[in-house]
Formats: structure tokens, sequence, C-alpha cells
């Protein structure tokens, strides 16, 4: 089968690697589509040097497929049955991918795969929102709108946020971003965006701070848009393992912080299936994120268009071969 290997920092390849052999408590799925995150690009681009190469099938995540075989001791699935599955090893871009069952979740029959793909991603916003406090009332900001950024502004406003202000560089992702509940936005390329928060909330800080671009400008913005003894939740993969940062401000800021990564080994994978739940009641649209449509044999360029932010890119979707 084909498969997607990084072999050194940002060159990616297709590979040809023999296709799974299903195992007892695995399901072999054979790929329908992918969807491209921030964790690709950094896995593409910014991990740290020792992780290269990585292995086939680095690095596919988010993806939904076929069942095609199942292993001996897995109930709950059959072969032809569309599935979600998840991928801990982002080992997934690729023609088949085995997964461990506790990891595959049946999906209906008669929604869009692609927006029920983007459960995936949703989970983990879900998964990292309990790492929050109490948000009624609170005044939010959320750094970075992409497709993360845009499920944290859906689900802190479910969570009770008074304000939630969207900062991103990019107009038209500000634009999508009120259709997933931001009540204010900030264009941080044309405005100085402590001063439009200070602005929006009456003169104060952020209550809670998201960061959900991975930038290092943007992880120090954090500090900057905090009050004191609030909130920073970093949900980013940072773009670098070592860089500056402004720890004075942040220190005497007193405010709580907290990293979140691992939503796929979530017990049972309660987060994934709330997101699902959300999706198939139509509480949550993931069709206004999704932006693009790449065949896998044009993978590279995908990863580079995600990267570049271009041509309008929110949430890119890469159909597998169908035959």
């Amino acid at each position: 089968m084909k498969a997607v290997q990084i072999v050194a920092r940002g060159h990616a390849e297709f590979v040809e690697v023999p296709k799974p052999q299903v195992k007892p408590g695995h399901v072999l799925v054979r790929t329908s589509l992918l969807s491209l995150c921030g964790s690709d690009i950094h896995m593409l681009h910014y991990a740290p040097e020792a992780i290269y190469p990585c292995a086939p099938g680095t690095t596919g995540h988010e993806m939904v497929g076929i069942v095609e075989e199942v292993g001996q001791d897995v109930s709950g699935v059959q072969v032809g049955d569309r599935v979600l599955a998840l991928a801990p090893g982002h080992l997934a871009m690729c023609e088949y991918y085995l997964a461990e069952m506790k990891y595959v979740i049946p999906l209906p029959p008669d929604l869009p795969l692609e927006e029920l793909l983007q459960a995936q991603q949703l989970g983990t916003v879900i998964y990292a929102c309990q790492r929050l406090p109490n948000l009624i009332g609170k005044n939010v900001v959320v750094i970075g709108q992409g497709s993360a950024g845009l499920w944290y502004n859906f689900q802190l406003r479910r969570m009770g946020a008074q304000r939630v202000i969207a900062l991103d560089m990019e107009e038209y992702r500000l634009q999508l971003s009120k259709q997933y509940g931001a009540t204010h936005t900030v264009n941080n390329s044309r405005q100085e965006p402590v001063e439009a928060v200070r602005s929006i909330i009456g003169g104060e800080l952020a209550d809670v701070v998201v960061e959900a671009a991975g930038e290092i400008d943007a992880i120090n913005l954090t500090i900057d848009l905090v009050r004191k003894y609030g909130e920073i939740l970093y949900f980013g993969l940072p773009r670098a393992q070592n860089f500056q940062f402004n720890y004075e401000d942040f220190f005497h800021k007193c405010c709580r912080a907290n990293t979140i990564v691992g939503a796929a080994v979530e017990e049972n994978q309660t987060s994934t299936r709330i997101a699902l739940d959300l999706i198939t009641s139509g509480v949550a649209d993931a069709k206004p994120l999704i932006t693009h449509h790449f065949p896998f044999a044009d993978l590279l360029e995908a990863y580079e268009t995600h990267r570049q932010r271009a041509d309008g890119a929110v949430k890119i979707v890469i159909e597998m071969p169908t035959d």
C-alpha cells in the first residue's frame, strides 16, 4: 500500500509498505478521508530533530474509513462499517490503518464522512476544556482561529463565557469565527491586541486566554492578555522546543497555566464521542470550516497550503483513492 513518510525535517515522500495484517483486538480500516491540523505541520517542520525520520504513515491522525477486516476478540463493528479511528501514534497517513479497537468509534450511515471526521478535533477541544475553570460570565480570548480555535469559540460559549474574543491575523478566519460563537474579533496584524481587548472588556484584561496557534509570538502574547490571577490554556503545539519566554511578566501575573495533549488516549474516548453526538445532532456544524479538498496524491501540496494558510485555508480534507 501507499503511505506517506516524513524522512527529514520539512521533507515528506510517498513510500510503498506492506498492507497491515489484522491481529487480535484490532480492526483493519481502509482509509477514506483524513484531515490536516496544526500537529501535522508541527511534526513535519518543527518537531525535535531526534524524531526524524518518522515511521511510514506519519503524520496522519484525523481519519475515517471503512472496516476491511476484524480481528479476534473484537465486537461492536463489522466489515463494511464506517468508523472514525483515532491514531495516537499519528501513523494513519496511508491507504490502510490497523487500529486497536479501543480507538475505533462506529459512525452513523447517513451523514457526510467529512463532517463526522471533524469530531476528532472537536473532541480534542472538549477534552482540553476540562482543564478550564467555571466560565460562566467570564471574558475569554482565543488566540488563533484555525479549526481548533473555531471549535474553542463554540465550546467556550457553551460553557457560559460572556465574551469570546477571537484573535487572528487573517480576516477571513475572523469572519468565520463569528459563526462559531466569537462575540468579538481582533485582527492583531492591524490592531494592537492588548488595547483592543481592554477596549472590548471595558479596560480589563481577559479572565482566561486560550492559545490555539502554537506560534511563539502567540505563546508570549497570552501573558500580555491575561489579567492578574487569570488562567492560560496552552493548546497549540509550539513551533520550537526552546524559545524566549517572557517569564518575568508571567511570574508577576500570578496566573495559572495549563498545557494539554493526549485526547486520543482518554478512557472510552468520552470527549470524541460527545463531539460526534454534537455533530450528528446538528448542534455543531462542521461544514463551514471545511474549506479545501486534496487527493491523496497531492498531499505534499496540501501540507504547504495548510502551513502557509494559503487560499483561505482553514480545514483541509484529504481524499483517498477509491479503487
